[in-house]
């Protein structure tokens, strides 16, 4: 038995405010009014071919589910998302827990990013007292209403806070039924000693929250972290299992979309390992309960794969390379090559994939919900 020897409940966190942050919400955020930057012709053939598959998609009830990562966030795409949501020309969001730290730091400071490098060196890199604490508890208190990872952080967001029951209730709760499914959920609450009652937390600068677009749009987003990944592990309140359970929640709930995939349209932009490891582990469970069922596996799904390395200089139309290849290395070209659907690959700024996304399907914006 090796015991962690490391008491993490000693970690010193400081103010956000203090912290020297590197982009600020008002800078990046784009408006869905602004035309986009001119894009190579060949590339912008290929956003048309996706605007009318997704066109096509919606029409016939079929999904259309975007995994993205940070710096789509990070590079102002949340106006544009609330609207392509709005619209009903997104019916899935998925993301990584990096992309939830900024998105409430934005939502509730204005501004977010710091310099890993210098940080680190000083021990201060991810410890922010709000970040960690708001986080854990939109979760805590999420598991109670059977949410996730993202609905419960948009949520909070959306109505500025949350509420929590007294520990008295939660006691009474918790011996009254131990084997509720709750149960765990509640005794995580006492451990934290979270407030109880209401939690105010005003966030100013909402519409610079994707999750929070997506919970008032009722649209389904779900994150997908790591353990240790993201910097709310640097806080004494960090409970992995909080995270554990809302993200195998999220992980449940991206099936649900999946199986709307016939016909449908995947879109993973800028996320080069989240979004090919998480989509092929899922397909492979909804294949596997649609077997099983006497149904065919999800089919006629065309993904499109945004990013800016170069895709190996391969052709992945035609293929996966062999081995010998270094392009077979590349995950989020090579799992989604694999995944029985039409893979398009477009080496491009993923701001700027969204940006022409969005005004090639404004050309006829009478998408079925």
């Amino acid at each position: 038995m090796h015991p962690p020897k490391q008491d993490w409940t000693k970690l010193r966190v400081y103010p956000l405010a203090e912290r020297r942050s590197l982009t600020k919400a008002d800078d990046i955020l784009i408006s869905p009014e602004t035309a986009p930057q001119p894009y190579p012709e060949d590339l912008l053939a290929s956003v048309r071919a996706c605007a009318q598959q997704i066109r096509t998609a919606r029409e016939r009830g079929a999904g259309v589910v975007l995994m993205y990562g940070a710096h789509l966030l990070r590079n102002g795409a949340a106006l544009i998302l609330g609207d392509m949501m709005k619209r009903g020309w997104v019916t899935h969001l998925a993301t990584n827990g990096a992309a939830t730290i900024h998105d409430w730091e934005y939502a509730w400071l204005g501004r977010s990013t710091e310099s890993v490098e210098q940080n680190v060196a000083t021990g201060s890199f991810g410890a922010w007292d709000e970040t960690g604490r708001n986080l854990h508890l939109a979760m805590m208190a999420g598991a109670l209403r059977g949410e996730g990872y993202g609905v419960a952080l948009g949520r909070f967001i959306a109505e500025d806070g949350t509420n929590f029951p007294s520990r008295a209730e939660l006691i009474a709760a918790i011996t009254g039924d131990p084997t509720h499914p709750l149960t765990a959920a509640r005794a995580d609450l006492l451990a934290a000693a979270v407030p109880e009652g209401r939690v105010t937390v005003e966030h100013p600068w909402k519409q610079a929250s994707i999750l929070a677009q997506a919970y008032i749009h009722g649209v389904p987003v779900t994150v997908h972290p790591g353990i240790g990944y993201d910097i709310i592990a640097n806080h004494p309140i960090f409970n992995g299992a909080v995270i554990g359970r809302a993200a195998g929640h999220d992980f449940r709930l991206f099936g649900d979309s999946v199986e709307t995939l016939d016909g449908g349209v995947v879109l993973s932009v800028g996320s080069a390992i989240m979004a090919p490891q998480v989509f092929e582990k899922s397909l492979s469970s909804v294949n596997n309960l649609r077997l099983s069922a006497g149904r065919k596996t999800v089919s006629d799904h065309t993904i499109y794969v945004v990013d800016l390395q170069d895709g190996g200089n391969w052709d992945w139309t035609t293929g996966e390379p062999p081995k010998t290849n270094a392009a077979y290395y590349l995950r989020f070209c090579k799992s989604f090559s694999r995944m029985g659907g039409a893979m398009h690959y477009l080496q491009s700024d993923n701001m700027a994939f969204i940006h022409n996304l969005y005004f090639e399907l404004l050309r006829d914006s009478s998408p079925s919900r």
